[in-house]
């Protein structure tokens, strides 16, 4: 969508302002900002996940789209090379996917206890834990 809304923007330089302006007020360089943006989110999201060494190769499966994308929609012309790296790429994000996952997840506990709202770092840790089901008049939710 980028690609797409800055050919309909022409060249744009940072000296000329309104050109700049002009080219993220196009709707398809706009919407192609908002994808970017959710993709950073989604990117942040993963990371959080998984490790840097798995997330890294599964987002480059974004460029093999983007080359099919810009073969077929856009009708650009993406030479054999190209070709031969995006198949470089797909295989080596399967190698990685197919390997040992080595994130480790700490079990995480929640600061407040909702219902009672009092630390759950005063409470003892070894203790086995309560279940508090809230009532709304005689009726259990």
């Amino acid at each position: 969508m980028l690609s797409h809304g800055m050919k309909q923007a022409g060249n744009i330089s940072l000296n000329h302002l309104q050109g700049v302006i002009f080219a993220v007020l196009n709707p398809w360089v706009a919407i192609g900002i908002l994808l970017l943006l959710a993709f950073f989110a989604t990117y942040m999201t993963a990371l959080s996940w998984a490790d840097l060494t798995f997330v890294l190769p599964a987002t480059s499966l974004g460029y093999v789209l983007l080359a099919l994308v810009a073969r077929f929609v856009l009708h650009e012309r993406v030479s054999p090379l190209r070709w031969l790296g995006i198949a470089l790429i797909t295989g080596g994000v399967g190698f990685i996917a197919g390997g040992p996952e080595i994130t480790t997840h700490p079990v995480e506990s929640l600061p407040f206890d909702s219902v009672q709202n009092r630390s759950l770092a005063n409470e003892d840790r070894n203790a086995a834990p309560e279940l508090h089901i809230a009532t709304k008049g005689s009726e259990k939710i």
